[in-house]
Order: C-alpha cells, then sequence, then structure tokens
C-alpha cells in the first residue's frame, strides 16, 4: 500500500483489512513516500516522522509491515521504482499495489506505465459509489475496492490538529500521542524543521526501535 500518510489514518488501515480479506493476502505492506513530487506546494511531515508513525499504527496487525524502499532511496518517488524495488525483495511474490481511486485515475500519466501493470494489480480503494471513469485501464489489472472509512481523510486531520480540534478515533492512539508528542501539524505553514533534532552517529534517531501520481489515501 503507497502514501504519503501524513498521518496515517483508519481509513487507511480499514482499506488494508478489506483488501487483505477479499483478495486473501498473505500480508500487506506499507510503504510511505519518499519525496512526493505532487505536494510540493505544501509542508510534508519528515520521512522518518511519517513511517515511525506508519509503523505504531500498524504494530498490532501481524499481516501488516512496513518498508522503508521509497524513503531511503534519494530522489522523488515513483511508483514504477517502488514496484521494482519490492519486486526484487520478493521475486516469487504476486503482488497488489493498493492506492487511492483518485490517484488510480491518473495512472495513465505516471512514469513507466506501461511497465507498471505487468509488476502488479491495482486496486483502487474509494468511498461506495465512486466509478472510475477512465475507461484506458485494464481491466484484469485494476480493481476498485469500496471502504466506507475513507470518509476519514490526512487533509481533514492535519486541518484538525492546526485547529485545536481532537482527532483521537480518527488516527489510532499511539499516532495521537506522537503527533502531540512532537507537535506535528500545529501550524502547516510553518518553515519545516527538524521534529528530532538529536541523531547517533549512524544518522539514526535515538528511538528509533514518489514522481508520478501516487498520492496517499484520502491525503
Amino acid at each position: 500500500m503507497g502514501g504519503t500518510f501524513d498521518p496515517i489514518h483508519h481509513g487507511h488501515l480499514v482499506a488494508a483489512s478489506e483488501v487483505q480479506a477479499r483478495f486473501g493476502l498473505d500480508e500487506v505492506v506499507f510503504v510511505p513516500t519518499g519525496q512526493p513530487w505532487q505536494k510540493a506546494d505544501r509542508h510534508v511531515s519528515s520521512a522518518e516522522d511519517r513511517y515511525l508513525m506508519t509503523v505504531i499504527a500498524t504494530a498490532s496487525n501481524p499481516r501488516f509491515t512496513v518498508s522503508r524502499v521509497d524513503i531511503d532511496r534519494p530522489g522523488p518517488t515513483f511508483t514504477i521504482d517502488t514496484l521494482r524495488d519490492i519486486r526484487d525483495e520478493r521475486p516469487d511474490d504476486e503482488l497488489f499495489f493498493i492506492t487511492g481511486a483518485d490517484a488510480l485515475a491518473e495512472i495513465l500519466s505516471w512514469k513507466d506505465v506501461e511497465h507498471l501493470f505487468q509488476l502488479a494489480h491495482f486496486i483502487g480503494v474509494t468511498r461506495p459509489g465512486h466509478e472510475l471513469s477512465d475507461k484506458g485501464l485494464p481491466e484484469d489489472r485494476v480493481t476498485l475496492q469500496e471502504v466506507p472509512a475513507m470518509a476519514i481523510s490526512s487533509t481533514d486531520c492535519r486541518a484538525r490538529v492546526a485547529g485545536g480540534e481532537p482527532v483521537w478515533y480518527l488516527v489510532p492512539d499511539g499516532v495521537v500521542q506522537y503527533i502531540n508528542k512532537y507537535h506535528l501539524y500545529a501550524d502547516p505553514q510553518a518553515t519545516p524543521v527538524p521534529v528530532h533534532p538529536a541523531k547517533d552517529a549512524a544518522g539514526a534517531r535515538p528511538d528509533d526501535a514518489r514522481s508520478d501520481g501516487a498520492r496517499s489515501l484520502s491525503s
């Protein structure tokens, strides 16, 4: 499942669970976007913060894992690179790429689109009643999955935090605590500053336990 996850919320988690059950997936790998070029017009939380929030949110589900392939790869994030890296790690696995239906509607403009459908089956999660208008997508490689919880959005969660409103029960409890502890989203227009200025000699935080349209789900 690709996404910015800024922050990850229950809509993402319900979507992953619904897709896992419908397709009988052995595992759902959450892949936080490294450098989302399409969001250059707004401040995006650091990749490390988004990664850690995703780890916190998914820790209780044994079928959920989190990958660093996009945030550790330098340069803008392209879905084709994500899939190739995952394929290299799991050469014998059948891959499904879960994303928002709004992003999926723009897939024909993504980098190396002619190779994307060779690498994975694409699943667009959406609110009930949504229809994918683009008829140019291969029907045998694209599926829509309705998820009622997609009414939750990361944009709304950030706005609520910035406005001093609660996000309890919209995002996992541990993510609420992380946001509060490191003051994420308090002022979305502020100049980005390091959330954890101290790093060890290897460049990792002391407390550490994509350029196409691959936007986060309801981001």
